[in-house]
């Protein structure tokens, strides 16, 4: 008999090749970032790519017999995705001064403040998962250290915000009325992308001056492989192989992002990759003592 969380048996093939995507499209998504910001102002970007991934996808399923969404539904996924595309937005404002290096260091962190965020609901860590946000914060502290995010205050601030905005957005969706199906993450990023897209409309931002091929690519790289393509894979991994699996994008997205700014030309020094392995660590600490719990 197939877990709970598992619809119907998952073809070793299909998760395969949703892992791969979600390893490598996530991961580049930063750089991709770094990337459309030459021809396109932060909210404009984040606001117009979630809205029109939202809109493509929601309609596609509705097309394929998804029921619609009731009122409650809708505002639960406006309230969590208006705090995932917002997590998207502060990580676009921080990479106008933040190599897509380090924000993808920075963002790894992620899943350890699930785990503070959860407290709020009464599951706060047990002394396995304090440790592995312990050493977690001792890689964000030598990543520190090492200048990148001195040289931007500002920078370094919307990071963290957007790894707390991330992560209780995440939180808070395990018990709001959702929608179910790829409908999900349809509405979430239309409603989030809606906010962002009228909030940058109504302060006048506009694609920047003289707008080049690589800005317009790398939007649309970022709307269908990092929305689109990225979002369906993780929704397949989730009703089809076990939790910690379908998240192990957490361990991997970091590394590929930090190899393409490697590759890209931006600096990466042996600091950036010892507080990576340790962040890494302490994800892996709390993943480890979560699991057991739930066993």
């Amino acid at each position: 008999m197939l877990p709970a969380f598992m619809s119907e048996p998952a073809p070793p093939g299909r998760v395969a090749l949703a892992l791969g995507l979600l390893y490598v499209l996530w991961g580049t998504t930063y750089f991709g970032i770094r990337v459309a910001l030459e021809g396109f102002p932060p909210l404009l970007m984040s606001g117009g790519r979630f809205f029109a991934a939202g809109a493509l996808l929601y309609v596609t399923v509705r097309l394929r017999g998804a029921p619609r969404p009731s009122a409650r539904q809708w505002g639960s996924a406006a309230l969590v995705g208006g705090l995932l595309v917002a997590a998207n937005a502060l990580v676009t404002f921080a990479e106008r001064s933040v190599s897509s290096s380090l924000a993808a260091v920075v963002a790894a962190s992620t899943p350890l403040w699930a785990v503070l965020v959860a407290g709020a609901w009464g599951e706060w860590p047990r002394r396995a998962e304090w440790l592995g946000l312990a050493v977690g914060l001792i890689g964000v502290v030598v990543l520190q250290a090492g200048g990148g995010l001195r040289a931007s205050p500002v920078g370094a601030a919307l990071l963290v915000a957007s790894t707390w905005s991330w992560a209780l957005g995440s939180m808070w969706s395990r018990r709001l009325p959702m929608p179910d199906g790829l409908v999900s993450p349809a509405a979430q990023m239309m409603c989030g992308g809606a906010v962002f897209l009228a909030a940058a409309l109504l302060h006048g931002e506009r694609p920047l001056p003289g707008l080049g091929w690589r800005p317009v690519i790398a939007w649309l790289y970022l709307l269908f492989f990092g929305s689109l393509v990225g979002y369906v894979s993780f929704n397949y991994l989730l009703r089809r192989v076990r939790p910690a699996l379908a998240t192990s994008y957490a361990y991997v997205n970091p590394a590929v992002a930090v190899a393409i700014g490697a590759v890209a030309g931006e600096a990466v020094g042996l600091r950036t990759v010892a507080a990576l392995a340790l962040i890494l660590a302490g994800v892996a600490l709390v993943a480890v003592s979560r699991r057991a719990r739930s066993a």
